[in-house]
């Protein structure tokens, strides 16, 4: 491992803030426990972020953020410009993850089936039985850019829908209205493009909500899941095509629901998977062999800056280095425009 040097970045801004404070402890532990050099940068609100990161002596940055400005890609960009390696997926991929209605677009256009959905923001909510026509019930609500099941809830009427909605609006300006579909949950999870295996989740209050998914006891596990060898590979192929449609890297972990009719969706992708004691990428790296200590130096090896380009000097003669040189491509693109105008008016005089 050639990083000398590394900060946990963890806190944030988001509401997920008290999720990130226990991932990152969590993975500081192990990395020190591991003997590397590494340390804390507690991010919080009105922090100047680019001061805190750029004046940070560090090699590597290990991204323990979760939710808005942290998950996104907004950190990342950051480090980016700063030139500084750092965990998980790019910029771009960062935010499409986070962004659950571009991931749900994403997934249509490369085939990933999901569960069908439509997205009401401020103004289109004062319609809402208009929006919501013939969609039908149960459906399951949630803001648009958010994760941790943080404001989400399920809706069997119109009366519970306006809820739901109100309650969604009070985290994000845009909301997802997605169909429910009775089914168990499974989450998968891939390190650096190696499908690890797959885990069910099977929450004793019937919902995966923020209090099943972080307080011990209220959640029942299986790893793996409980799932006929055949459909379990389909499983895992079906989780790795959504991290690819989202061109996500590094750790990530994959939302499905699995019918008894034989279908499967994708709810979502996450690019920064929680690090804490009940969280499901541990939990699944651990019955692939890794221990948690172990999965975060796997995480840590593949830090990088995704902009750098390798260094390629090129040939003298291919820079047009003088004002002769641009002059004579800008006659041969001219030459090139003549050409192409005199060859379509011969096809429109013989047409």
């Amino acid at each position: 491992m050639s990083h000398r040097k590394v900060s946990v970045i963890m806190g944030g801004t988001s509401s997920e803030r008290q999720v990130s404070l226990a991932s990152g402890e969590a993975v500081l532990a192990a990395l020190t426990e591991q003997g590397v050099d590494a340390r804390a940068i507690v991010l919080g609100p009105g922090d100047d972020a680019l001061s805190m990161l750029a004046g940070a002596d560090m090699d590597a940055a290990f991204l323990a953020l979760h939710g808005k400005l942290g998950e996104d890609g907004c950190v990342q960009g950051l480090l980016e410009l700063l030139g500084i390696p750092y965990t998980g997926s790019n910029v771009l991929a960062s935010a499409l993850a986070m962004d659950k209605l571009k991931s749900k677009e994403l997934f249509r256009l490369h085939n990933v089936p999901t569960p069908a959905y439509y997205v009401v923001d401020q103004a289109s909510a004062e319609q809402l039985a208009d929006v919501h026509g013939s969609f039908g019930f149960p459906v399951v609500v949630k803001p648009r850019r958010e994760g941790s099941s943080i404001g989400v809830s399920r809706a069997n009427n119109l009366m519970e829908l306006r809820e739901a909605v109100e309650l969604a609006l009070a985290f994000d300006s845009s909301v997802l209205v997605e169909r429910f579909v009775q089914a168990r949950e499974v989450a998968v999870g891939i390190l650096d493009g190696r499908v690890l295996g797959a885990i069910e989740i099977a929450p004793k209050s019937g919902m995966y909500d923020f209090a099943a998914k972080y307080t011990p006891g209220m959640t029942d596990y299986f790893m793996p899941a409980r799932l006929p060898a055949a459909r379990y590979r389909n499983v895992l192929n079906l989780a790795e095509r959504a991290a690819e449609a989202l061109d996500t890297g590094g750790a990530v972990r994959v939302d499905l629901l699995v019918t008894e009719s034989q279908n499967e969706y994708v709810l979502e992708v996450n690019t920064l998977p929680g690090m804490t004691p009940t969280s499901l990428l541990p939990k699944i790296a651990g019955a692939a062999g890794y221990h948690f200590s172990e999965l975060c130096l796997a995480i840590l090896d593949g830090a990088k800056v995704h902009s750098r380009k390798p260094e390629r000097r090129l040939a003298a003669d291919t820079l047009p280095a003088t004002p002769a040189a641009f002059e004579a491509a800008d006659e041969a693109s001219a030459v090139v425009r003549r050409y192409g105008a005199a060859r379509r008016s011969q096809r429109s005089r013989t047409a």
